[in-house]
């Protein structure tokens, strides 16, 4: 009677932990509270804007490609100032690498401050300077970032994903990252963020459409993405490694009865 009652006891717990464990819809779905055709007017049309160390791809061409050559470093021209190789267009050009004060030097045109810019700024800027200084009549000027990533910590790991434009919204980074496990906690999804020299970690929720106006809802460069898990998660990855010690132990305790008796019968 006794050990009936110890038995559904844990019967009971073990239950008890299996509900617990359980990652039902409400925990897990995103966007729970949109319907059919249901629309959210975002407000956030906010654009990467250029720090120090970062990395630029920048072209600048006209209708006469040979007179705009100079203004573009390339590997024969012996100039400085490029940290790496690109393509765009057909067109080979090098990185230009901003530097602490959040300058670059271009070939011809020299220092251009560009941190704090977007890159649409910057390539107006630069097509300005081209105008205004007479360098080139008609100038077309293209400006990417070469060094757009986004990383993740938490229990599901590390790994960083590089974005191809400087645009990337927070579900387009989870879905890049190839989702979180259902065990991750969607209430408490952290993005930490370098503004003015502090780190800022903010929170968001994405099971709800509140956030397409979160104000961290269009990434920044190296923003860092903190996942955490429920704590079921690791009481069952506890409970894993412990019972794969016991079921080791056991296995060794069944070999030492095994050979103790065919020891005691071979007497």
């Amino acid at each position: 009677m006794k050990t009936t009652k110890i038995l559904s006891f844990l019967l009971a717990v073990a239950a008890a932990l299996l509900v617990a464990s359980c990652a039902t819809p409400k925990k897990v779905v995103y966007l729970q509270d949109m319907e059919q055709n249901s629309q959210v007017q975002m407000e956030n049309k906010i654009q990467a804007v250029i720090v120090p160390y970062d990395e630029l791809d920048i072209i600048i061409s006209c209708p006469d490609p040979e007179i705009a050559r100079p203004f573009n470093l390339r590997s024969a021209s012996g100039l400085g100032g490029g940290v790496g190789a690109s393509n765009i267009g057909g067109q080979s050009s090098f990185t230009y690498l901003v530097d602490p004060d959040g300058n670059i030097q271009l070939p011809v045109l020299g220092e251009i401050h560009a941190a704090g810019l977007t890159r649409l700024q910057l390539q107006d800027l630069i097509c300005n300077i081209l105008v205004d200084g007479n360098y080139l009549a008609d100038p077309y000027v293209m400006v990417r970032f070469y060094n757009f990533k986004v990383f993740f910590l938490g229990s599901d790991g590390g790994k960083s994903i590089t974005i191809s434009n400087e645009r990337c919204t927070f579900l387009e980074a989870l879905a890049l990252s190839g989702d979180i496990s259902a065990f991750t906690r969607r209430d408490k999804i952290g993005v930490l963020r370098e503004i003015d020299g502090k780190m800022t970690m903010h929170y968001i929720d994405p099971r709800s459409s509140d956030v397409f106006n979160d104000p961290f809802f269009i990434l920044q460069k190296n923003d860092i993405i903190v996942t955490q898990s429920y704590g079921s998660k690791y009481w069952r990855d506890e409970a894993t490694f412990w019972n794969s010690w016991v079921s080791l132990g056991t296995s060794f305790a069944s070999l030492a009865t095994t050979l103790f008796l065919v020891f005691r019968v071979a007497k």
